[in-house]
């Protein structure tokens, strides 16, 4: 074999083996991502999870299209997951917590289930589900403050990752104004789920978002209001009552 013979099959071997290394660590670092993203949102492969919905408004059965966009964005991130989604009305809903990841889409004045979940697990925060006054309607108080919204101009929706039961497997919740602050929410995790796990672990987080103009860029524009974990877990003081005759 000549010197350059010799040389074209060293170059050869040298690309192969390069290529190879690329490709094992390549792959190594996409196993490790999806450890985590799985670890993140509580799904292994093959396992399944809850995408618990409500009923738009005058209807049996029917869920509001824009929340059906929200679905489908999570239906992605459990498809990257290797999990499976099973989607069940807020009404029919009757599961305890833990055993599956669920994921639940709506206000609690259209999903019952959305309304549990703020009675046990967020006791310090309310929405309010009155119709009168309407400017009052959906909106969120925590640690004090009132958030009211401006429906296409400034509203806001609660983005929650939180444990329960013995599972240990997380529930997610998007509780918005309006549907789509619900699908902004899930765009939000959607794009930022890896800087929250980096964040906070599998630990629990609860994060109030503002749509900002959704009339004109939709759930697209969102700004991060206050990390309020801590204040929405914990119940509020109970007021003391007024003697009788006041």
């Amino acid at each position: 074999m000549n010197e350059d013979l010799r040389n074209v099959v060293l170059g050869v071997l040298a690309t192969g083996v390069s290529a190879s290394l690329g490709w094992l660590t390549r792959t190594c670092l996409w196993r490790r991502g999806l450890r985590r993203k799985q670890a993140f949102f509580g799904l292994r492969d093959g396992s399944e999870c809850l995408l618990v919905v409500n009923r738009n408004a005058g209807s049996e059965r029917a869920v509001h299209n824009v929340d059906v966009s929200a679905l489908l964005e999570l239906s992605a991130l459990i498809k990257d997951c290797g999990a499976r989604p099973e989607i069940v009305q807020h009404d029919e809903a009757r599961r305890g917590l833990g055993d599956r990841t669920e994921f639940c889409v709506g206000g609690p004045y259209s999903n019952r289930r959305m309304a549990a979940h703020l009675s046990s697990l967020l006791p310090g925060l309310t929405m309010n589900v009155e119709s009168e006054p309407a400017s009052d309607r959906g909106m969120f108080t925590v640690d004090g403050e009132v958030y009211k919204g401006v429906v296409g101009v400034t509203e806001y929706v609660v983005l929650a990752r939180l444990t329960g039961g013995e599972g240990g497997r997380p529930v997610f919740l998007f509780c918005g104004q309006s549907a789509v602050c619900n699908q902004a929410a899930t765009r939000y995790l959607a794009r930022r789920h890896e800087k929250l796990a980096r964040k906070y672990g599998s630990g629990p987080f609860v994060l109030l978002l503002k749509v900002v103009n959704s009339q004109a860029y939709g759930p697209d524009v969102v700004e991060l209001v206050a990390d309020v974990t801590r204040a929405a877990r914990t119940a509020a003081p109970a007021t003391e009552a007024e003697p009788a005759g006041t």
